[in-house]
């Protein structure tokens, strides 16, 4: 009986333990993250890097890490510094957790791809599976990619497909799909 006692506090001993552990790292991370806002905004590449950096490589597993690395890598692209940014946006897609993050992360690389103009590697980017709340918006930066690869017919129908997905009540993404459309011309 005394060592099922004994085992059972060990046992809420390394939980809480545990507990308070995570809620460390977090708040460390937190402090980082919050330097690291303050250093993209005053455009300091060097701290940007080295805060992202610190994030990345301490606090990998908290949600602070690939939201980052998605500041770090506008503040690279900002800077036409495509292979950091691209570097980052990476990282977030295999590092982040939370499938929005890694969506957003997917969309940023998908576009710098465009910039680049590695297009098969964007397509591929964006094959990769994702929430349906994302579906327009996918939709729309494959008709992008297609579209600066020259695949017009291939890019209508992405944009089509993207009016299709995007939600009745904004107006807005749906006029900018249809001006993308419009601008490609008749089939």
């Amino acid at each position: 009986m005394l060592l099922a006692i004994t085992l059972a506090l060990a046992v809420v001993a390394a939980w809480n333990g545990w507990q308070w552990y995570k809620r460390s790292q977090a708040f460390q991370a937190a402090q980082v993250y919050a330097e690291l806002q303050k250093v993209v905004g005053a455009k300091d590449l060097k701290k940007v890097r080295d805060a992202a950096g610190t994030l990345l490589e301490s606090y990998p597993r908290t949600i602070y890490a690939p939201l980052a690395a998605l500041a770090s890598a506008k503040a690279h692209f900002d800077a036409n510094d495509l292979k950091t940014a691209r570097v980052q946006l990476q990282w977030a897609v295999e590092n982040a957790r939370d499938p929005e993050v890694q969506a957003i992360a997917r969309l940023r690389l998908a576009t710098l791809l465009i910039d680049e103009k590695a297009y098969d590697e964007a397509l591929k980017v964006l094959d990769a599976k994702h929430d349906a709340v994302f579906a327009g918006r996918f939709l729309e930066v494959r008709g992008d990619v297609l579209g600066a690869a020259g695949r017009k017919a291939d890019a209508r129908a992405a944009y089509r497909a993207a009016i299709d997905k995007t939600d009745s009540r904004d107006p807005a993404a749906r006029e900018l799909l249809q001006l993308k459309l419009d601008a490609l011309g008749d089939a």
